[in-house]
């Protein structure tokens, strides 16, 4: 596995280039490793952009972070993993939604969210750190899972890829609050405010073919009571 030849992100309020500068509504723009941490790890699923014969393709994959990599996985005959492998330019983004915005005029209504977009080139780890990898990817789904699951078998692992892409080039990009109604809008005697939006996980439910008695497991009865 080669070593990043950039820096990772600083704890500074400026963008670490020009093109990660978040420049529609700049105050909402957020570059410390901690914010940009915290959205990635609240999410699931990125959206990986890059372009193959002139044509631009956005894919949605599952990730998980560590430390100041991105890290995704897919089939090693994918078409996402085979370019992305070459060194092909990337952006990655993932979005949280935390609420509507409903404002008194059309035009000021909006979102409350949360959002990371990510620019550069994602490495292909060696064989070496690739199981350490897939595991912390299935730990970051359920604490406590990898211990309890077969691993990969020699045929799987061959047949997986496993990709990272240094954070040191990401924004973050926040909006909170309620909404920003023109002063002359104020007596229109419409509703206005944010209806949150929530996420979470339901209770489990169990394989049909699951032996009776099975136990659930306490960090999916965690997950499910998050």
């Amino acid at each position: 596995m080669s070593k990043p030849t950039t820096k990772p992100i600083s704890a500074k309020s400026a963008a670490p280039s020009p093109r990660s500068r978040v420049k529609r509504v700049p105050d909402r723009g957020h570059y410390d490793r901690d914010t940009v941490h915290a959205v990635l790890d609240a999410g699931y699923v990125c959206h990986v952009a890059f372009c193959k014969d002139n044509q631009a393709i956005v894919i949605p994959t599952a990730y998980w972070r560590e430390g100041d990599y991105l890290y995704i996985h897919g089939s090693t005959k994918s078409r996402m993993a085979m370019i992305l492998a070459q060194g092909t330019p990337a952006c990655v983004a993932v979005t949280l939604l935390d609420g509507l915005v409903l404002a008194r005029s059309a035009f000021h209504h909006s979102m409350n969210y949360r959002s990371v977009v990510a620019f550069g080139h994602f490495e292909q780890l060696s064989d070496d750190h690739k199981m350490a990898a897939l595991e912390a990817f299935t730990e970051r789904l359920a604490p406590g899972r990898w211990a309890e699951i077969r691993g990969p078998n020699r045929q799987e692992f061959k047949a997986t890829m496993v990709l990272r892409m240094p954070l040191n080039e990401a924004s973050a990009k926040i909006r909170r609050g309620p909404p920003k109604d023109d002063a002359e809008d104020m007596a229109i005697p419409a509703w206005a405010g944010v209806l949150p939006f929530k996420t979470g996980f339901a209770t489990p439910e169990p394989d049909p073919q699951l032996a009776a008695g099975t136990p659930l497991p306490g960090y999916l009865r965690a997950l499910a009571n998050r």
